[in-house]
């Protein structure tokens, strides 16, 4: 098993033996279709009904977007720290490569933020108030989640049409926002081929498309990024071209630097870590909770 991922399972069962009275933990929930696969999400949130409608975090896991790395699992850690809060959050399978190529993935967590709304009353969700979350390739489809909100080409076919997609904040650590510059930066190319087919000059209309650089407005809802300086695998450049470009449109951003971290681990990104549940709720708290 990967490290990361054994690290992210332990850290888990250390949160969730720690908060067990207190939060509920409902997994293997289908929330839509991907292609002819169903999509299954876990569900994290307050044990005890909350008086106000809660509001809610999908978070994205990482792993390339490939099969062979990442599960939902491993966002059952992080929701829980933000359940203790008063929200209630889920952590969502999405199709992966090589089988299936963008924009499936972008597709699916579109469906997860409808399925969130079209099943407010009975979740107690506050539907007006829902936020994306997520590392690595989990961080792309988090900030493409909250870029490319109106773009119908993304809605796919997975369930819940007529209820909206939009979020209305966004947590990105360590996540990739152009991918023809990420190419350029650290030569991720079986990565950008398994992703979206190639990634030669001809596909560079295919890596804009997917990037969220692209579809930043003055409409994008408010950042909370997180990027080791010293990441081999996707360059913090990605996260600071990406923060200045928000900023310049009067989007707001809290943009953390992770000293001596690679991607998403070593550095400060322990102490980072270990705070998150402070450092995330804040910044949630201060979008939703006004």
């Amino acid at each position: 098993m990967n490290l990361i991922i054994r690290v992210l399972l332990l850290n888990m069962v250390f949160i969730l033996s720690s908060f067990a009275g207190e939060i509920e933990v409902i997994t293997d929930v289908v929330y839509g279709k991907g292609g002819d696969d169903e999509l299954k999400l876990d569900i994290v949130k307050p044990k005890d009904k909350q008086p106000q409608p809660m509001p809610a975090v999908v978070f994205m896991h990482g792993g390339g977007w490939s099969s062979a790395w990442g599960d939902k699992k491993s966002g059952i850690s992080y929701l829980t720290l933000l359940a203790k809060r008063g929200y209630f959050g889920v952590t969502i399978n999405y199709r992966t490569t090589p089988k299936d190529k963008f924009p499936a993935q972008i597709e699916d967590c579109k469906c997860a933020v409808r399925f969130l709304r079209a099943h407010s009353k009975e979740y107690n969700i506050d539907p007006d108030h829902i936020a994306a979350w997520g590392g690595s390739a989990g961080g792309h489809l988090a900030s493409l989640l909250a870029t490319a909100g109106e773009v119908k080409e993304f809605e796919g076919k997975g369930g819940w049409e007529g209820y909206s997609s939009k979020v209305q904040a966004a947590i990105s650590y360590s996540g990739v926002t152009d991918l023809y510059k990420w190419k350029t930066q650290n030569n991720p190319q079986n990565t950008i081929k398994r992703l979206i087919g190639g990634d030669t000059e001809e596909f560079r209309d295919a890596m804009s498309k997917a990037s969220p650089m692209t579809y930043i407005s003055k409409n994008t809802p408010p950042f909370l990024i997180a990027h080791g300086d010293k990441d081999p695998d996707v360059s913090i450049k990605q996260s600071q071209d990406f923060s200045e470009a928000l900023k310049a449109v009067g989007v707001e951003v809290e943009f953390y630097t992770i000293k001596d971290g690679e991607h998403g681990q070593g550095g400060e990104y322990d102490s980072f870590y270990a705070n998150q549940g402070q450092t995330v709720g804040d910044f949630l708290d201060k979008q939703f909770k006004k």
